[in-house]
């Protein structure tokens, strides 16, 4: 008859000792995480409670809504925030990514240090700076190419209209915006670049591809979901700018797609900042409902953008 063997598992081996700066770390990172989520169900449950009025209340009676409802208030001012930020996203996306490119497969060492630092130096410029740059200096230099635009291309719809003289229109307040979310969407498309498994480039070299064949084949197709995540990312930052649209852009409140006019459709944030300040009562509720208005959107963004990714967490660099 034989004895039956023992194991270290069947004799419970000693669990590994933790040490304090383990619990530590670890307590620190659950604590984050929980405040996060507390702040954000905070922020949640002020902007629904502080909206309730401007949703039950008589119109009549809102110093802001002036009798109409407040989706038709809202209304304009979403569009014209997804509108500017469209636009901002569109400009900015491919000068991003080639800004990227050049830095991490095309420029000399000394040259990509020095122009990602100032790139990330860009990000670090205040907003009103930005703003005052556009309404002041921008919009300006920018009024003879809407003229070009207008005169050569006004069978376009968004070119069409009279120019504003003053060039201070939808387009500059998104050209505006592009400049300011270039740095974050080069920065994150530069680290998703230099991530690229060196024997996916390297494999494609030694098969003939030329550099932007190895470019096209190994890096865009494992970056995708980074590049995704920049886009998504800069558009939320997009969404909520509002000095630099504030200062920039003439509002009048309407629904366009015209880009080179006087009227232009306002942002939610660039609303908030003109009319806070004169609110009171059920107004105030009201500029606060259309600020969990711009809450959803960028939201729905964020998650959009956050299925995409997933779609791609199954590539690596390993398969």
């Amino acid at each position: 008859m034989t004895t039956p063997t023992t194991t270290p598992a069947s004799t419970g081996a000693p669990k590994p000792k933790r040490r304090a700066g383990d619990l530590v770390f670890s307590g620190a990172a659950v604590g984050a995480g929980i405040v996060i989520l507390v702040v954000l169900a905070a922020v949640t449950i002020f902007l629904v409670a502080q909206s309730i009025p401007a949703f039950t209340e008589d119109p009549a009676d809102n110093p802001i809504l002036r009798g109409r409802s407040f989706w038709e208030y809202v209304w304009p001012l979403v569009f014209g925030t997804i509108w500017a930020s469209l636009i901002a996203l569109v400009v900015a996306t491919p000068l991003s990514i080639g800004i990227a490119l050049f830095i991490s497969h095309y420029a000399p060492r000394r040259i990509a240090s020095v122009l990602g630092y100032i790139i990330d130096l860009l990000a670090a410029i205040p907003s009103v700076v930005y703003g005052l740059w556009g309404a002041l200096t921008f919009a300006g230099i920018l009024t003879p190419f809407y003229t070009f635009l207008n005169e050569n291309f006004s069978w376009f719809p968004p070119f069409a209209g009279v120019v504003s003289p003053t060039g201070r229109t939808i387009l500059t307040a998104a050209l505006v915006i592009a400049v300011m979310i270039l740095p974050i969407m080069t920065a994150i498309c530069r680290e998703v670049f230099l991530q690229t498994p060196k024997l996916h480039e390297e494999a494609a070299l030694a098969l003939g591809a030329t550099r932007w064949e190895t470019i096209r084949m190994a890096v865009f197709p494992f970056a995708r979901g980074g590049m995704v995540s920049a886009a998504m990312l800069a558009l939320g930052r997009a969404l909520g700018e509002t000095m630099a649209v504030t200062m920039v852009l003439s509002v009048s409140g309407i629904v366009t797609f015209e880009v080179l006019t006087s009227t232009n459709p306002s942002t939610i944030p660039a609303n908030i900042a003109l009319n806070f300040g004169e609110a009171h009562g059920t107004g105030v509720n009201a500029l606060i409902a259309t600020g969990l208005v711009l809450f959803v959107v960028t939201f729905v963004v964020n998650a959009i953008a956050r299925w995409v990714v997933n779609r791609r967490a199954e590539f690596s660099g390993a398969n």
